[in-house]
């Protein structure tokens, strides 16, 4: 699966034609899109940061050479790989490029296998750097991305996106710690109130006697201050988005009072003589199924109603189990980055406990997890900083084929039973299993 616009391609550069027409071939008969180039002038051009691909060029030619068009790539995107072909007397040069960001090199002779072995690794690794990118821009106006490429996840990404701008009210259904006030945030943002505030009310946290006030307002005098009473969350969100988390343990006669909100869209503030109206959208999460909180009578079903309008519900992490090492190596990377950490190698335990944990707490308990996988660091031998190494994309890629490995193994290569643990479409997969070098044909018995 693709995770960028545009088409992985791999420029070839090599002034000699011969040579550059041969191997051109070789990754054309391996169904690999590349394009020649007799110089390192002719190439440059074609490069910027949304390239999607790889180059692959000889070390000596006139004019520019190898090292240096790798320099001059190096600047426009260090995340873009650079394969070089070296011969003999060049070798320690080569080696000396890895240092400086050269992603490979080809000693000459190399065997064809070989040279398509290499560009698809730099392949792969190059549409991890590109799909690590648009994760980060995507979760630029948020505090943390909603992460997941699994078949859930797009679609609840999609139907985020078309909600946002209808202004229906919205009901959202998920475990502890999901993601529901992250998705509520995404709603607003998305939406034309965005410019005004989104109000986030806990109803768990508020206490009965209080709750009519810091809700819907009081215009009376406070006898203790002598000042006038609060102006409460609804009034706030005029214009804007009244998130309430929670919602199945509102006191019943807070229920009613808010039924009457969200069906004439006004608030009556206590001792106020009059409504006042209100322009809002209500988003209300639970984490509980709430018709059953309408069949015990806690909750009023006419509520319930008007808030089922739309609902969303947020799978748990153990039904789209792939997602789990990028949203991990997410997390890892923001721990990293808090306590000045570049780099990991993580041990055969903890990548274990990521496939075999069926993490209740969900995505916080798997956030909460890889930060003490960081503040353990010190002392855990199962992991060691390596700086300037395993990056978010290496762990990604790691942990992703970790996860299809173990799948396979416990459903004996079974394609459609894997598709259905993985929550992943067919197609999905087998990108992935291909990316990885994954043949299913060796889990079956």
């Amino acid at each position: 699966m693709s995770f960028f616009t545009g088409e992985q391609m791999i420029f070839f550069v090599d002034d000699d034609a011969a040579l550059r027409e041969a191997n051109v071939q070789t990754l054309d008969l391996a169904n690999l899109a590349v394009e020649a180039f007799p110089d390192a002038a002719s190439v440059l051009p074609r490069i910027d940061a949304a390239f999607p691909g790889i180059i692959v060029t000889d070390i000596r030619m006139p004019g520019m050479d190898g090292l240096e068009l790798r320099a001059a790539i190096h600047a426009i995107d260090p995340g873009i790989p650079v394969i070089l072909i070296t011969g003999h007397a060049d070798v320690a040069m080569a080696v000396r490029a890895l240092h400086d960001g050269a992603f490979d090199f080809l000693a000459k002779p190399f065997a064809s296998d070989h040279l398509v072995g290499v560009a698809r690794r730099a392949l792969a690794h190059r549409a991890l750097i590109l799909d690590n990118r648009r994760l980060t821009a995507a979760a630029a106006a948020i505090d943390s991305p909603l992460i997941g490429e699994s078949a859930a996840m797009l679609r609840l990404r999609e139907t985020i996106t078309q909600l946002a701008q209808a202004d229906f009210d919205v009901l959202i259904e998920g475990e502890t710690g999901t993601g529901k006030e992250l998705v509520a945030h995404m709603l607003h943002r998305q939406s034309r109130r965005s410019a005004a505030s989104l109000v986030a009310v806990n109803c768990a946290a508020l206490p009965h006697d209080v709750a009519e006030a810091e809700l819907f307002g009081s215009d009376q005098i406070d006898r203790a201050t002598g000042k006038l009473g609060q102006a409460g969350r609804v009034r706030a969100a005029h214009r804007g988005t009244l998130f309430l988390d929670e919602i199945d343990t509102m006191h019943p006669a807070v229920q009613a009072k808010l039924l009457r909100v969200i069906e004439e869209r006004e608030v009556q503030p206590v001792g106020a003589a009059a409504p006042e109206p209100v322009d809002l959208r209500v988003v209300a999460a639970t984490k509980t199924d709430l018709m059953d909180a309408v069949r015990a009578g806690t909750f009023r079903e006419d509520l319930y109603y008007r808030l089922h309008v739309v609902k969303l519900r947020i799978p748990p992490l153990r039904e789209r189990r792939s997602d789990i090492p990028q949203t991990f190596a997410y997390f890892l990377d923001e721990a990293a980055a808090k306590m000045g950490l570049q780099g990991f190698q993580i041990d055969d335990g903890v990548r274990r406990h990521l496939v075999e944990h069926d993490w209740p707490g969900n995505v916080r308990e798997l956030r909460n997890f890889a930060y003490s996988v960081v503040l353990d660091l010190p002392s855990d031998p199962g992991l060691s900083a390596m700086p300037g190494e395993a990056s978010l994309s290496e762990r990604l890629r790691r942990f992703e084929a970790t996860i299809i490995h173990d799948t396979l193994t416990q459903t004996q290569g079974n394609i459609a039973e894997t598709m259905a643990r993985l929550g992943i479409p067919r197609k999905t997969l087998y990108d992935k299993m291909q990316r990885h070098r994954i043949d299913p044909k060796i889990f079956r018995t």
